[in-house]
């Protein structure tokens, strides 16, 4: 699969709604390549992060200077043989929040690693727009995964309700009640990419789960049936 990362030339710059509590990271990452894309394009791309570190390698994160940061993104590939589970133990004891990266979309990695303590999980193949998204829901120790593990690890059988998330419930409500993808970016404090990003996993959940949202009146409909959206009088 082709890593698509934006170049470091052309960031998308997200949106913030409102001033937020600026956040400390560190990214560690053995693809130098992938390490100075990664590092460019955050720094560029939200206001609210600050860039303390990027390394190759663990031990070169835990004798840093700044260290502990907020939140760390790390690469769960790295080739140094230390179990992830012990990786996860230590930042969660120094109070560090943990976004891992990987080539693996296996449901079960993603499982064992969020039950180790992750709070994020992306596959590489995703849009790094999502990036900001999953290292900002860490922060405020919220749970954050790709769109498709998201849809792997919640599909339920046709005729139940899907899982959506707190992000997705928002949108949902949103979207569902009249605003324009536009208004509910904005009230979100996300991109309206990542906005019509969560648009489309509502839909494929309902897809999965066996409802046609695919307008905005069914998306409607649903939302009030499912609890997500007050009925007006």
């Amino acid at each position: 699969m082709t890593t698509t990362w934006p170049t470091a030339t052309q960031p998308r710059r997200d949106t913030v709604s409102e001033p937020q509590q600026r956040i400390r990271l560190a990214i560690v990452d053995d693809h130098k390549m992938i390490l100075g894309a990664l590092t460019e394009w955050i720094r560029n791309a939200a206001d609210d992060i600050d860039m303390v570190c990027a390394v190759a390698s663990w031990p070169e994160l835990l004798t840093h200077p700044e260290f502990p940061v907020d939140v760390v993104l790390l690469d769960l590939d790295l080739k140094d043989e230390l179990p992830i589970s012990l990786k996860l133990s230590t930042l969660k004891t120094t109070g560090v929040k943990t976004v891992l990266m990987s080539t693996y979309s296996e449901p079960n990695v993603v499982r064992e690693a969020l039950a180790a303590g992750a709070l994020g999980y992306l596959v590489k193949s995703e849009e790094a727009s999502m990036i900001v998204d999953a290292l900002r829901s860490a922060f405020r120790g919220e749970s954050y995964i790709s769109a498709e593990l998201d849809l792997a690890l919640n599909a339920v059988d046709v005729g139940g309700a899907p899982k959506l998330s707190a992000q997705e419930r928002r949108v949902m409500a949103l979207y569902g009640g009249g605003e324009p993808v536009k208004s509910v970016a904005y009230e979100l404090g996300i991109s309206e990419e990542t906005a019509k990003s969560y648009l489309k996993r509502i839909r494929e959940k309902y897809r999965v789960a066996g409802f046609d949202v695919g307008t905005k009146v069914a998306l409607r409909k649903r939302a009030i049936q499912d609890g997500i959206l007050l009925q007006s009088d």
